[in-house]
C-alpha cells in the first residue's frame, strides 16, 4: 500500500501572506469591514485564471488585490499567520516560511516595521502553540520602485535569525515581466550581508533568459517556481552546480496557464535532473488547492514513488533555512514515514529528542 503523503513529514517554503487565507476566512473579513467580494471569490470559487497574458495577469491581481483589501487591522494579519500555520501542520508540514510584503498592511498598524512586528510575534506564538513552526521571508514587488526594495531589504534584515518568528529570507515577486532584474541587486546585496536565504521568483511566466538573470543579478539560493529552466538543459545543469532549490508550484502553473494539465508540469525532468526541490502551493486562496495537493499530484499525475515522495520532501528541508536541530527531526521522520511498511503506520517521531 502506498503510503500516506499527509503523513509525509516535509517543510513549505513558497506560500504568500495573503494568498494562503482560507477562502472561508476572507468571506468573513469581508463581512467583517463591509467589504464586497468579486463573484469569482464567493459563488465561482475557485476563479478560472491564466496570467499568460497583461489581460490575464490583470484579473489574477485584481482577484488578489480584492482579497488583500479584506486584510485591515492586527487580528486579521494575526488570523491569517495562525491559520496558515494550522492548515500546515494538518498536511504534515512541521516547518513553514510565509512571505509577506508589509508594505501592503503598513497603514493598518502604523507602518512597516509595526507590520512585520506583527507577523513575527504571531509567527513565533503559532510555532509554540502548532504542530508547525513558522519562519518569515519579506518580499519586495517588482512593479514598485527598486529603492523600496532596499527599504524592505534592510528592514528584513534587523529581523534576521535562524529559528521561528525570525525573518530567514528576501524575496521578490509578482508579475515576472515588469521591472528590470539587475535594478533589483543592491537590495539582494543587503539581504545576503545579513544572512538572509535570497528567494526571488523567477522562471514561471518567463523562461529561461529569466531564470540566468536572477542567477546573474541576485545570487539565489532558491528560485520561486522556476520549471521554465528545463526548456534549456545546460541552465539546469547550472542550477544543479549552483545548488539552487526551486520551489516547485504545480496548482500554480496550471492556473496560470503555463501548463494546461498538472500532469504537463515537468517535474519528472526535473526530479531527474538531481536539481534541489521543493514543492508549494503558492496561493492557495486563488488556485483551490494548498501544499497535500501538490504531493498528491507528484504521486498521482507524475508516478513519483514513495522513495521519490520522500526525496521531496527532503529537498523542501534542506533547502529550508530551518535550525540545525528541527531540519535532523524532519530528516529522521521522513526515513522513519518511509521505512513504514503500509499507509496505516505513521512516522516514528524520531526527532522527538532532538526538539527537546
Amino acid at each position: 500500500m502506498a503510503r500516506s503523503v499527509q503523513a509525509l513529514p516535509k517543510a513549505h517554503l513558497h506560500l504568500h501572506f495573503t494568498g494562503s487565507l482560507r477562502i472561508t476566512t476572507l468571506r468573513a473579513l469581508a463581512d467583517k469591514h463591509g467589504l464586497r467580494l468579486p463573484a469569482a471569490l464567493v459563488q465561482d470559487w475557485p476563479p478560472r485564471l491564466r496570467a499568460t497574458d497583461e489581460r490575464g495577469w490583470f484579473r489574477f491581481q485584481r482577484l488578489y488585490d480584492a482579497a488583500r483589501a479584506c486584510v485591515q487591522d492586527e487580528s486579521d494579519m494575526r488570523r491569517i499567520v495562525r491559520e496558515a500555520a494550522e492548515d500546515d501542520a494538518a498536511e504534515g508540514s512541521r516547518w513553514l516560511e510565509i512571505q509577506v510584503d508589509p508594505t501592503s498592511y503598513a497603514p493598518f498598524v502604523g507602518g512597516l516595521t509595526p507590520a512585520l512586528e506583527i507577523v513575527l510575534d504571531e509567527a513565533r506564538a503559532a510555532s509554540r502553540e502548532t504542530a508547525t513552526e513558522v519562519a518569515v521571508i519579506v518580499a519586495a514587488s517588482r512593479t514598485r520602485h527598486p529603492m523600496d526594495a532596499r527599504t524592505l531589504a534592510r528592514l528584513a534584515a534587523q529581523y534576521a535569525g535562524d529559528g521561528p518568528g525570525t525573518v530567514v529570507g528576501f524575496g521578490l515577486s509578482n508579475d515576472e515581466r515588469r521591472g528590470d532584474t539587475a535594478e533589483f541587486e543592491p537590495a539582494f546585496r543587503i539581504a545576503g550581508r545579513a544572512g538572509l536565504a535570497r528567494v526571488p521568483h523567477a522562471g514561471e511566466l518567463l523562461g529561461p533568459s529569466h531564470v540566468r538573470d536572477a542567477l546573474d543579478h541576485l545570487s539565489p539560493d532558491r528560485l520561486g517556481h522556476g520549471v521554465r529552466a528545463t526548456e534549456d538543459p545546460a541552465l539546469l545543469e547550472s542550477l544543479v552546480r549552483r545548488g539552487v532549490t526551486l520551489e516547485v508550484c504545480p496548482s500554480s502553473n496550471v492556473a496560470l496557464g503555463v501548463y494546461e494539465e498538472l500532469s504537463h508540469v515537468p517535474l519528472r525532468r526535473l526530479v531527474d535532473s538531481g536539481v534541489g526541490i521543493a514543492l508549494g502551493a503558492d496561493d492557495p486562496l486563488l488556485f483551490g488547492s494548498r501544499l497535500l495537493a501538490q504531493y498528491e499530484s507528484a504521486r498521482t499525475d507524475h508516478g513519483l514513488t514513495d522513495e521519490e515522495l520522500a526525496e521531496l520532501a527532503r529537498g523542501s528541508v534542506r533547502g529550508s533555512r530551518a535550525p540545525e536541530a528541527t531540519r535532523a527531526a524532519l530528516l529522521a521522520d521522513i526515513d522513519a514515514w518511509l521505512a513504514a511498511p503500509s499507509a496505516d503506520r505513521s512516522p516514528s517521531r524520531a526527532g522527538d529528542a532532538l526538539r527537546g
